[in-house]
């Protein structure tokens, strides 16, 4: 008689149809996601446009901000979204989570409430991961918050760093690691924990154990997202009872920490001069963007199509400063015309529009070198200071005349 035990293969297999579940419901929310994106710009841009127009006192004003803050609410969700299913285009910088987490730890005891105490463990000789900035913070975010709905009577947390080695028994154990050098940032708590059942699920996107209305159950399925398109890992613990221990395992690397300096926001009184050419095949959008960059004094030659903005540069006698373009349109996308127009138009700056990352211009989610992107849905703040950036940027070999500002509302940098 021969007996074999397949726990452990029944277990991998289990695992494998989670991941490839988790990868099909991804790529459905990237799409749905990007649909939306370009609906939601027209919504929160003319509710802006309509704000701006009407007397602080009239009844109409108040209106307008309800569009809007349902419009930015609506954008948040497409953004976590898009977040689970890794098409957001990182800005990668080289980072030290320990101070990370220090100049987070006001705010994330705030949002814990008082009867949670909170403890930071953090090693001082950890090494350094590459990622997104404002994305590692999303993550830290949504765990913590994840901690605080389930400690309703209180108790204590502790946010961990330290550094990992995953070798191959362990990423045999954990489809979806590798082997190598990684910081763990762990946040350990001792709430209420979850069963079997609930593990199972926890990533999925729209999953809350929460009562209707009071989670979308995507906070998690962003922190997977996130984590997995730096490169990383993340795995929990967890008993009924017993609390519940989230680790994220990032790679580790051996560059010098970034030191990116901010510039000065936008004036009031800004004023742009230089000439755009506009290409975005969705008009709603297109009419908004050249309304508002019309508005504040720049010269705007809108067109629907690779091709019209093609005829539009040939005819054009004027110097064309800055081409702000969509990525993905029908027929030509966004940086085959810039490849076309940059001979004909020697010093021309480039800003591409998309609401999801492309292979056009980041490759594996990150954004190229010297290329510039500004997020759909945008307000009109984030457009003209964007806009401004571009104009600003140093050219090559040469010195910039004036400090480039800082982009409000985008996660592209």
């Amino acid at each position: 008689m021969f007996a074999e035990d397949v726990t452990e293969k029944r277990s991998l297999e289990r695992q494998l149809q989670v991941a490839q579940k988790m990868e099909a419901v991804g790529r459905l929310s990237g799409g749905i996601a990007h649909d939306f994106n370009n609906l939601l710009g027209v919504i929160i841009g003319y509710s802006q446009v309509l704000k701006k127009r009407l007397e602080v006192e009239t009844p109409l004003r108040e209106h307008a901000e309800e569009i809007e803050k349902a419009g930015q609410r609506a954008a948040s969700l497409t953004r976590q979204l898009l977040a689970f299913s890794r098409q957001q285009v990182l800005a990668p910088a080289v980072l030290n989570l320990n101070a990370l987490l220090t100049d987070m730890e006001k705010m994330v005891s705030r949002l814990i409430g008082e009867d949670i105490e909170l403890g930071l463990r953090l090693d001082p000789g950890i090494g350094r991961v590459k990622a997104d900035l404002s994305q590692i913070e999303q993550v830290v975010m949504n765990l913590v918050v994840n901690v605080r709905d389930a400690s309703p009577h209180g108790g204590k947390r502790v946010i961990g760093t330290e550094n990992a080695v995953l070798d191959q028994e362990y990423t045999r154990r954990h489809p979806g690691s590798r082997v190598g050098s990684y910081v763990m940032l762990s946040v350990i708590d001792n709430g209420t924990g979850m069963n079997a059942e609930t593990l199972a699920h926890l990533f999925e996107p729209f999953f809350t154990t929460k009562e209707s209305g009071k989670g979308t159950g995507l906070g998690l399925a962003t922190v997977y997202g996130v984590v997995k398109q730096s490169g990383g890992y993340v795995g929990v613990d967890s008993e009924p009872g017993r609390g519940s221990c989230f680790r994220v395992y990032l790679p580790q690397i051996k560059e010098a920490l970034s030191n990116d300096a901010a510039g000065a926001p936008l004036p009031a009184t800004f004023r742009g001069t230089e000439t755009v050419l506009l290409v975005e095949d969705a008009d709603a959008l297109r009419k908004l963007a050249q309304a508002l960059l019309e508005e504040n004094g720049y010269r705007v030659l809108a067109a629907e199509s690779g091709v019209e903005a093609l005829k539009i540069a040939e005819k054009e006698q004027e110097r064309i400063h800055l081409l702000l373009t969509d990525v993905i349109m029908p027929g030509m996308n966004g940086r085959a015309l810039a490849e076309r127009l940059a001979p004909q138009h020697k010093g021309l700056r480039v800003l591409y529009m998309s609401g999801y990352t492309h292979t056009a211009i980041a490759e594996h989610a990150v954004l190229e070198s010297g290329t510039y992107l500004l997020q759909k849905p945008f307000t009109e703040e984030a457009l003209l200071q964007k806009v401004c950036e571009v104009l600003c940027a140093d050219a090559p070999g040469k010195s910039a005349s004036k400090q480039a500002p800082v982009l409000a509302g985008s996660d592209a940098r």
